[in-house]
C-alpha cells in the first residue's frame, strides 16, 4: 500500500463511506430518537486517523439526534491507559474540549457478563458500551497475525472487554490453530468469538479505513460491522498480498510509530517475517520501542525461562481459562 494514492482526499473518502453505508441506513437515520450514543475509538497503539473519522461521525449522529449524549470510549483492550497527551494527538483540541471521552480499563471499568462465547469463554463487556442505545466504532483494517484482520468487530472484543474475556480468547490452542493466521477469517476461532461478541454487544455501525505507509486513508467503509469490514478486507487483500520468497535473512518492521512503540507490538512484524524466512534463518526486527517492552508478564516470561521448547510446551499445556494475558505475543 506504500505507493497507492486514492482519487479522493482522506476526508472525501470517509465522507463518501458515511454517505453510502454497507448493510445499514445512514448513521444520521440510525441516530433518530436515540439519546445515549457511544463511539468506540482506537487507543494510542493504533494509527487510526481519528481527526478525519470522528468529526463527520459526530456530525451525522447530531443531524439525526441533535440533543443526544455522545461518549467516545477508548478501546484500550488490555493495553495501558491512553495518556492525556496521546488523546490530544489523536483527536485535536476541539474534540478534547467539547466531547465526553472515557478510557476503557479492562480491570477497573464497570463490566457486564452477557453470556458465553462460541468457544466457551465468558463474555464480559464494558457497561458503557452495553448501555448505549446506538453503539458505533471507528477503526482501521490491516492484516492481523492471529485474528486475520484488525478492525470491525475488534473494537468491542478485545477493545472494550474484560481482561478475563480477552485472555481466554487469546489462548495457545486457538493461536496455534492453522486458521488463526494473517488474512484468514473463514474458520478462524478467534475471529468467530470476536464477531459473536460484537453482535451480542449490538455494535450497530462502524467506520473503518485502510491506510498507506504515511498513515493516510486510502479506502474507507462504513455500515454493518461484518459486511462493511469484509468489503475493507477485500480491498486490502487485493493490494497487499504477495507470495513469500524464502530467504536466509529477513528484515521486518511494524511500519513505524505507533505500531512499533514497544517490543510486545513488534511481534506482529516478526510473524510476517516468519512466513518468509528459511529454516534456521534469521529475522532482524526494527522497532523503536519508545514505550519499552510493553507488557510486564511478557517480559517476565522470557526473563525467567530461557529454554524456548519448554516455554512453548508450557503455553500449549495451559488450560484456556488459565491463559496469561500476554501469551498471544509470547
Amino acid at each position: 500500500m506504500h505507493n497507492y494514492k486514492p482519487p479522493l482526499s482522506s476526508q472525501e473518502l470517509v465522507n463518501q463511506a458515511l454517505q453510502n453505508p454497507i448493510g445499514t441506513p445512514r448513521l444520521s437515520v440510525m441516530a433518530e430518537g436515540k439519546q445515549n450514543v457511544v463511539i468506540i475509538c482506537s487507543d494510542h497503539t493504533r494509527p487510526v486517523p481519528s481527526k478525519v473519522i470522528i468529526p463527520p461521525m459526530l456530525e451525522e449522529i447530531r443531524r439525526g439526534s441533535p440533543n443526544c449524549d455522545i461518549t467516545l470510549l477508548i478501546s484500550t483492550g488490555c493495553h495501558r491507559l491512553t495518556t492525556h497527551a496521546e488523546l490530544y494527538e489523536k483527536f485535536g483540541c476541539e474534540i478534547m474540549a467539547n466531547e465526553n471521552i472515557i478510557i476503557h480499563d479492562c480491570d477497573e471499568s464497570e463490566m457486564i457478563n452477557i453470556g458465553r462465547l462460541p468457544s466457551g469463554g465468558t463474555m464480559i463487556i464494558n457497561k458503557i458500551a452495553l448501555d448505549a442505545d446506538l453503539l458505533c466504532a471507528e477503526g482501521f483494517i490491516e492484516p492481523h497475525f492471529f485474528a486475520g484482520f484488525s478492525g470491525g468487530r475488534k473494537s468491542v472484543f478485545p477493545g472494550v472487554a474484560s481482561r478475563k474475556t480477552v485472555a481466554y480468547n487469546h489462548n495457545a490452542e486457538f493461536i496455534a490453530h492453522p486458521k488463526s493466521r494473517t488474512g484468514v477469517l473463514d474458520g478462524n476461532l478467534i475471529h468467530n468469538d470476536m464477531l459473536y461478541a460484537a453482535r451480542m454487544a449490538r455494535l450497530d455501525f462502524i467506520c473503518n479505513v485502510v491506510i498507506n505507509a504515511e498513515k493516510e486513508p486510502v479506502f474507507a467503509v462504513a455500515g454493518d460491522l461484518d459486511k462493511a469490514h469484509i468489503a475493507g478486507t477485500k480491498f486490502l487483500s487485493e493490494r497487499c498480498q504477495a507470495k513469500a520468497t524464502k530467504s536466509d535473512i529477513v528484515i521486518s518492521t511494524n511500519g513505524g510509530y505507533p505500531l512499533d512503540q514497544n517490543i510486545y507490538q513488534a511481534v506482529k512484524g516478526m510473524t510476517a517475517a516468519e512466513a518468509a524466512v528459511k529454516k534456521d534463518g534469521a529475522i532482524i526486527m526494527l522497532a523503536a520501542s519508545s514505550d519499552g517492552h510493553g507488557g510486564e508478564v511478557f517480559h517476565k516470561t522470557f526473563k525467567e525461562e530461557k529454554n524456548l521448547d519448554r516455554l512453548l510446551a508450557k503455553f500449549l499445556a495451559t488450560p484456556k481459562e488459565d491463559t496469561i494475558i500476554d501469551l498471544s505475543q509470547n
